[in-house]
């Protein structure tokens, strides 16, 4: 049976996210947890529709199988049926919630197009303990903004001739990687395994 959500103001996932371990800290340290920045709404709300590929922050590209009145404790709540074929997931959310929950349309080409862009600058590597930096670059993933997530594939991309990735550092380039390969596929209307060597091969040219 395929696993259902049902999300409100704060949604809930349906299924864990996996996180890479962090590498082993050097010395403790009392920085406070990075949190995934709240979706800031802006311009008018997007409408939905049945076949709309859309993008939801914490799990990515999905798509609106249907939108339906249901009752839910007592209360009528229309929804949107998201379902991820790859996680074999769906998620519903509440018409009214979505714009807060950060749901979006796929990107625009050109909003894409400055992600590509992204990908070409020089990496930031910001002189902070791993643990750190690998929370911020989770949160960045999670946000669902192209263009954050470009930029942890931008500072975790590694071309020959340079130092090697650790595990988790790999572990979360992949995650950023996949995100964009799943968008750049919905756009082109391809696949992930399309859009990932299309990606791989803009990386080389850099």
């Amino acid at each position: 049976m395929t696993p259902v959500a049902v999300t409100e103001a704060a949604p809930t996932e349906s299924t864990p996210e996996a996180s890479p371990a962090p590498e082993p800290a050097a010395a403790p340290t009392a920085e406070k947890p990075v949190k995934p920045p709240v979706p800031v709404p802006t311009g008018k709300p997007e409408t939905f529709a049945e076949g709309d590929y859309v993008v939801y922050p914490t799990h990515g590209v999905g798509k609106v199988e249907r939108i339906a009145t249901e009752e839910i404790a007592g209360h009528k709540l229309e929804l949107i049926h998201i379902t991820f074929e790859e996680n074999r997931m769906t998620l519903r959310v509440p018409v009214a919630k979505a714009r807060t929950a950060g749901l979006r349309k796929l990107a625009t080409r050109k909003l894409f197009d400055d992600a590509l862009a992204v990908l070409k600058g020089r990496a930031r590597v910001k002189r902070t303990m791993w643990s750190r930096r690998a929370q911020e670059y989770e949160a960045k993933i999670n946000s669902g903004d192209p263009l954050a997530i470009a930029e942890v594939v931008r500072d975790l991309h590694r071309n020959s001739g340079q130092p090697d990735q650790s595990f988790s550092e790999r572990q979360i380039y992949e995650a950023a990687m996949d995100r964009l390969a799943a968008e750049l596929a919905a756009l082109d209307k391809t696949d992930k395994l399309t859009a990932a060597q299309k990606l791989n091969d803009f990386l080389k040219t850099l």
